[in-house]
C-alpha cells in the first residue's frame, strides 16, 4: 500500500507530430513537463524520460482513439496501466489557460484522481481491424448512396426523351441502367452532358456496390472468428456485431460489468435528483455507434421476436409510450450481448 501511494503518475496531451508529456507526484506535485516526437522512438524516449522520475503507476492519455493510438499501444505492451482523458477540466482551462503543458499535467492529475478511470483500448487485435473496414465500408455505403441521389436529381431534370427512360425506375436499379446507356455524339450539348455525368455516376455507384460486398464479407468473417455466438441472437448481424465489437474493444475485460457496458452504450439512465425529488434521466453520452447497434437490435425484434412483441403489447397496455419501451428493451439487450462479448 505504501509503495502504491509513492507512485507517480504521467499525463499525455497527443498530437499528429509531438506529443507533451507531464510526471506528478503522489500528491499532485508537478515534477517535469517534456514534448516528444509522435514516432515509434519518440514513445521510447517519452516512456525512459517518465521513467527517471520513479515508478509510473498510471499513465492519462488523450485521444488514444486518434493521435495517441500509437503512444497507447506502447505504454501498454511496456506493462503500464493506460487510461483515457477525453474531456478536458473546463474550470482549470478558465482559470489557467490553454496550452499544451497544461493539457499533459491536467491529464496526470484527472488520472491520479480518478475523474479518469477508462481503461484504454489496446487496439492490437482482430477488433481492430474490423474497426478499419468498418470506416471503408461506412465511407463506401455513404458515397454510393450520395452518387444514387445524384443520378436520381440528374433524371429529374434531364431532357424529356432521358427522363422518360428511366421513369419509374426504382433507385436500386437505376444505376443498372444507366450504366448500360451509350454515349454517343449529340448535337444537343445539354442532352450529351447529361448522359456522360449519369454513365459517370452509374459505374462509380456500382463499383462502390462491389467494394461495399467485399468489405462486408471481411467484416462477416472477421466477427465469426471473434464472437460466433453473438451473430447468432435475435437481430444481431455481422454489421451490428461489428459496431458491438468496437465500441468493446480488443480488450472487453476493461468493461468491469454489464453495467459498466450498458454505461459505455448510453443506456444506463443518469441519476438526477435534488431535495425530495428522485429521479434518473436519459443517458446522451456513450458510444453513439453502440446505441444505434441497440436500437437496431431492438427495432428488428419488436417486428419478429415473439416474445419482444408481447412485452411491448403488455407495456403499451400501461400506457408507456413506444419511446420509453425502447429505452428498455436496448438496457435489457445491453445485458444479453455483454454475455456474449469476448471476455480474453
Amino acid at each position: 500500500m505504501l509503495e502504491n501511494a509513492r507512485a507517480l503518475t504521467g499525463g499525455v496531451d497527443t498530437h499528429a507530430d509531438v506529443h507533451v508529456a507531464a510526471v506528478i507526484d503522489p500528491v499532485g506535485g508537478l515534477l517535469g513537463v517534456e514534448a516528444f516526437p509522435a514516432d515509434p522512438a519518440g514513445y521510447g524516449r517519452l516512456e525512459a524520460w517518465m521513467a527517471g522520475f520513479g515508478r509510473i503507476a498510471l499513465v492519462g492519455v488523450e485521444g488514444t482513439g486518434s493521435y495517441g493510438a500509437g503512444l497507447a499501444r506502447h505504454l501498454a505492451r511496456a506493462g503500464l496501466a493506460v487510461v483515457e482523458v477525453d474531456r478536458p477540466n473546463r474550470q482549470e482551462r478558465a482559470r489557467a489557460g490553454k496550452s499544451d503543458p497544461l493539457d499533459a499535467i491536467e491529464a496526470a492529475r484527472a488520472a491520479q484522481s480518478g475523474r479518469a478511470f477508462g481503461v484504454a483500448k489496446t487496439r492490437d487485435g482482430k477488433v481492430e481491424a474490423i474497426r478499419a473496414l468498418v470506416v471503408a465500408r461506412r465511407s463506401a455505403r455513404e458515397s454510393r448512396t450520395k452518387a444514387l441521389n445524384q443520378i436520381r436529381q440528374l433524371v429529374y431534370t434531364a431532357p424529356d426523351e432521358l427522363r422518360e427512360r428511366f421513369r419509374g425506375v426504382p433507385v436500386w436499379r437505376l444505376a443498372e441502367g444507366v450504366a448500360a446507356m451509350r454515349v454517343r455524339a449529340d448535337a444537343d450539348p445539354v442532352r450529351m452532358a447529361t448522359k456522360i455525368s449519369l454513365t459517370s455516376l452509374a459505374r462509380r455507384a456500382l463499383a462502390l456496390a462491389e467494394e461495399g460486398a467485399f468489405l462486408d464479407a471481411q467484416i462477416a468473417r472477421l466477427v465469426d472468428e471473434v464472437a460466433p455466438e453473438l451473430v447468432e441472437l435475435v437481430g444481431v448481424g455481422p454489421d451490428t456485431a461489428a459496431m458491438l465489437l468496437v465500441a468493446a474493444g480488443d480488450n472487453p475485460s476493461r468493461l468491469r460489468t454489464e453495467a459498466t457496458w450498458a454505461k459505455l452504450c448510453g443506456v444506463a439512465p443518469l441519476e438526477a435528483s435534488s431535495g425530495k425529488v428522485t429521479r434518473h434521466r436519459l443517458n446522451r453520452g456513450g458510444d453513439r455507434q453502440a446505441n444505434h447497434a441497440l436500437w437496431r437490435i431492438v427495432i428488428t425484434r419488436m417486428s419478429c421476436h415473439a416474445p419482444t412483441k408481447a412485452y411491448v403489447a403488455r407495456r403499451t397496455k400501461e400506457g408507456k409510450s413506444k419511446r420509453e419501451i425502447m429505452r428498455v428493451l436496448k438496457r435489457y439487450v445491453a445485458r444479453e450481448v455483454y454475455r456474449y462479448l469476448p471476455q480474453t
